[in-house]
């Protein structure tokens, strides 16, 4: 699903005993490895420290909820090339980092051009879910604006060992062309969905304000579930210009 290249640069989060590193590593990819777990991080470097192709970061993937390690993204610089700068993320996600990681990527790296990761089901649910749903949010919108998303599997417990209690499910986030994401501005989105999620139950107007210049098609009754992706992406541009012109 990750249709690699050799010589394609991939971010693995989360390695362990470096099973899905080992197949990464046979289709001649570059990998950039982060684990946090210092056992499962001697072991995976004994088993495949050798391979030129491989490098381990030992830490945590994750500097704070809203910003990617320093060095991960160091990392990822030194062994990019000037011929392939960007990089897939290609992970058994560890669940308490999948979405702030999936955000920070999609938000604040374009050099990340695809994400297939495997996920907590309900995260997986969350990323795929769409207006009016109760599991609709920033995650689900950012995701959708910044990529095209495909569930490829939902993997029962018995596909892992040891067996979590969990569902997980395997999903492809393929960045969309610059063509289609020139008008956003990332910080403003997150931003204003961070802001009208908080109250996703109250009307637009009593969050944004009755004066707010609501375009045609959204209005002041409406509630933040409601709104499509699109219809978001134009309030932020709309309160972006305001907050511009004050």
């Amino acid at each position: 699903a990750a249709d690699l290249s050799p010589g394609d640069l991939v971010l693995e989060v989360g390695p362990g005993t470096g099973t899905l590193t080992e197949g990464l590593l046979d289709s001649d990819a570059r990998v950039v490895a982060v684990e946090l777990d210092e056992e499962l991080a001697s072991l995976v470097q004994d088993r495949l420290g050798d391979n030129i192709n491989f490098r381990l970061v030992r830490g945590d993937c994750l500097k704070s909820k809203h910003e990617i390690s320093p060095a991960v993204l160091a990392a990822l610089a030194e062994t990019a090339s000037e011929s392939q700068p960007r990089f897939r993320l290609v992970a058994n996600l560890p669940y308490q980092a999948a979405s702030p990681l999936v955000l920070n990527l999609l938000l604040h790296h374009p050099q990340c051009s695809g994400l297939f990761v495997t996920i907590q089901k309900e995260v997986a649910d969350r990323i795929l879910a769409g207006p009016g749903s109760k599991t609709y949010g920033t995650l689900s919108i950012i995701c959708r604006a910044f990529s095209r998303i495909e569930r490829i599997a939902n993997c029962p417990p018995s596909c892992f060992w040891p067996q979590p209690k969990i569902t997980s499910s395997m999903l492809a986030l393929r960045r969309r062309p610059d063509s289609e994401t020139a008008d956003i501005n990332p910080g403003q989105l997150s931003a204003l969905l961070q802001l009208l999620f908080s109250k996703r139950r109250k009307q637009l107007g009593s969050i944004l304000g009755r004066d707010f210049p609501f375009p045609a098609g959204i209005t002041p009754t409406a509630r933040p579930e409601q709104l499509t992706v699109e219809q978001l992406i134009k309030l932020s541009n709309i309160l972006r210009a305001t907050e511009a012109k004050s």
